[in-house]
């Protein structure tokens, strides 16, 4: 009968050595600071807004260089403001395409809802421009960091 607890001892052992081998380890490279300030969960990742900005219904209602650049103006000055915000974690455009495609932003918060009222305020959107399309997005936290990067390498303006 001694036997019975000495293989129960010996199964809780392995059990036990054996789910350390499993367990998750930290990376070395891991700096607990800087994951806070970006958001990061234990992956490194956390929850963004992806939007597609797309051509509008009233693109091509207006005209005149003057009105368009005014426009792009003030949606260039909006973006800036977001990212500012920290609302804004990366934008740019697309080339051209096919698809209607004019550029995306990356919004750093959680909701479709949130992000719609942050496109709500672009100038592109409220002109008819430019229509968007939010989908919710998990990506790298470190996307957080693409703004303050982006102000060292930065040498002219729009």
């Amino acid at each position: 009968m001694k036997t019975i607890p000495n293989l129960l001892l010996l199964v809780v052992i392995t059990f036990v050595l054996g789910s350390d081998a499993l367990a998750q380890t930290t990376t070395s490279a891991y700096d607990s600071a800087l994951a806070k300030q970006v958001g990061a969960d234990d992956y490194g990742m956390r929850n963004y807004v992806f939007c597609i900005l797309k051509t509008g219904p009233k693109d091509s209602e207006i005209k005149g260089k003057a009105k368009r650049d005014d426009i792009f103006a003030g949606h260039m000055a909006n973006m800036n403001r977001l990212a500012a915000e920290g609302k804004l974690a990366l934008a740019g455009p697309f080339g051209a395409n096919d698809r209607q495609y004019r550029g995306i932003f990356i919004f750093a918060v959680t909701t479709v809802e949130e992000a719609q009222k942050l496109v709500d305020t672009d100038p592109v959107i409220k002109s008819g421009m430019m229509v968007a399309e939010l989908t919710p997005w998990y990506g790298s936290a470190a996307t957080m960091l693409v703004n303050e990067n982006h102000k060292k390498i930065w040498k002219k303006t729009f």
